[in-house]
Parts: structure tokens; sequence; C-alpha cells
């Protein structure tokens, strides 16, 4: 007869295989599509990397480190992509959790308020940026506004001819298209805030602002820093509104650093300096998350220390 442990020992095999089975393709598939990509993106950055059979890639250290951080334009896409994100990031969180306690505390047709706030998250980037670069437009519908219909202005203004008109339009469109999906998580968060914490404050007598800054606040903290993170990192990934919009122009004023990575990879083929700003840029992330980290824990056990 088989004894018990040959039994066990063959569950054990199969549970093995069964797990192996499920685990190897994805992570087959995570290798192939995000480590081997990284990996080599990270070895590019230190060749002047050529593509085509007759081509070699030459190592050259770190020269692109150095040609990206003396590069001006990459200073000012760099700049560009901190202005937008230091912008909109809080705009966005601001306005997200305003229309987040307006829609929470409505009863009646909450539903229609919430898709009315949430459309503009699902429609395309490409088609609410040519609808902003048809309300910008120099012939546009803003400028029809201010000459033609209440004379404010006698002639056009170029929006999107000059860097920070320009730049305020993209970060306009920016905070109008992630309002929605700000008050989709805050408002997930206040649905979660216990009930019996506001009970208690309406017999010690708080008012409304004073529910908000001493039990909402305090309660939604982990969601505010997710939402903090996630569009600290989706600023940095800023491309399409800006190609749509002004396409770096002019004279690459408005590049952010991704237009510019674009430009430097596919129109000038400089894919070691492309490969470098991504590593620049990919480290200051990283850096910035890690710094917000920190600070929230930190007051987290202050907080509990007391």
């Amino acid at each position: 007869m088989i004894s018990q442990a040959v039994i066990k020992h063959k569950k054990k095999r199969r549970t093995n295989w069964r797990i192996w089975a499920i685990f190897l393709p994805g992570f087959l598939f995570v290798t192939a599509f995000t480590f081997y990509p990284m990996i080599k993106m990270f070895v590019m950055s230190f060749f002047d990397w050529k593509i085509g059979f007759q081509q070699v890639s030459t190592f050259v250290g770190l020269r692109n480190y150095i040609d990206v951080l003396s590069d001006p334009t990459a200073h000012i896409a760099i700049e560009n992509t901190l202005v937008y994100a230091v912008v909109t990031v809080p705009v966005q969180m601001i306005l997200g959790l305003f229309v987040a306690v307006l829609v929470n505390g409505i009863r009646k047709y909450s539903v229609s308020f919430r898709l009315a706030y949430y459309l503009p998250v699902i429609t395309s980037w490409v088609v609410v940026a040519l609808l902003f670069r048809y309300i910008f437009a120099t012939s546009g519908l803003l400028n029809y506004f201010l000459v033609d219909t209440i004379k404010l202005i006698s002639e056009p203004i170029g929006w999107l001819s000059t860097r920070w008109a320009a730049l305020c339009a993209i970060m306009l469109l920016g905070i109008w298209k992630g309002i929605g999906w700000n008050m989709i998580v805050f408002l997930a968060a206040l649905q979660a805030v216990p009930k019996d914490q506001y009970e208690a404050s309406d017999i010690d007598g708080a008012s409304r602002i004073q529910k908000f800054f001493y039990i909402t606040l305090p309660n939604i903290k982990g969601t505010t820093l997710f939402i903090l993170v996630m569009l600290t990192i989706g600023a940095f990934n800023t491309y399409t509104p800006v190609a749509v919009l002004t396409a770096g122009n002019p004279a690459h004023q408005t590049e952010v650093v991704l237009t510019w990575m674009y430009f430097q990879t596919f129109s000038a083929l400089n894919f070691g300096y492309s490969a470098a700003l991504s590593i620049i840029i990919t480290a200051l992330i990283v850096i910035a998350t890690i710094i917000v980290f920190g600070l929230s824990a930190k007051k987290k056990v202050t907080h509990y220390g007391k």
C-alpha cells in the first residue's frame, strides 16, 4: 500500500505545478514587457545607440546624462512639467474634494451629478484636447467671445503662441479633465467615514467646518496621500494635451518631459539621450514619492505618539 507520506508528497507536487502554471505566464509577460524594457533602457542610456544592421552603437559613458543636464530645452521641459504638477495636482485635489463633499450630501439626483462630473474623465484625451485647441486658437471661440461678443479686447490673443499662455490652457485642460476622477476616489473615502463620529459631533454642537477639519480630513488622510502620489506620477506622464495643443511650440517653449523625449527619440533619433532623460525623470519621481511617504509616516508616528 502507498504510504500517507507518498500521497502527501504527490499532492504537494501537483499543487506546486498548479502554482507555477498560474504564476509563470504572468511573470513571463511582465518580464518581457516591463523588466526587460527597463533594463534595456538603462543600458541604452550609456550608449550612442544606433538602429539598423550596419549601424554600431558605441559606449559613451555618462555623456548622455551630461547632455541632458546641460541642455536648455531639457531644462525648459522639466520646468514646464514641474509647473504643471505643482499647479494641477493641488487644484485637482481641492476641487475634487469639494465636489465630492457636495455630491456626498445630495440625496436626489446624486447619480446624475456623478455622471456629469465623471464624463470628462472617460472622454478621450485627443477629443478634449482638440476641443480646447479650438477654444484657445487665435480665431477660436474664446477670442470670438472676447473680441466680438463682449468687446473686452480689440484684437485676438494668440493663446497658444506664447509659452505661459499655452501652459495655462494645458493646465486648465488637465484640471478640468481630472476633477471627476478625484471626486470618485474622494467620494468612496467619504462614504467610509464612520457615521457615529458625525453623530457625536452633532451632540457636541460642532459646526460643518469643524466636522470637515476634525473628522472628515483625518479619516481620508490615506486616500489623500494615494491621490497625491497618483496625480504627481500622472503629471510627469503628461503628453497628449501638449502634443495636440502646441506640439511643443513655439520653439520648444511648451515642451514637457514626454514630448521632448518623444522628439529626441523619433525625430532626432537620439535614443541614448532620451533613455538618459527617462532615467533622470524616473529617479525624480521615485525620490518625490519616497519623500511624500516619509513625511506621511512621520506625521502618523507623531500623531499616535502623543
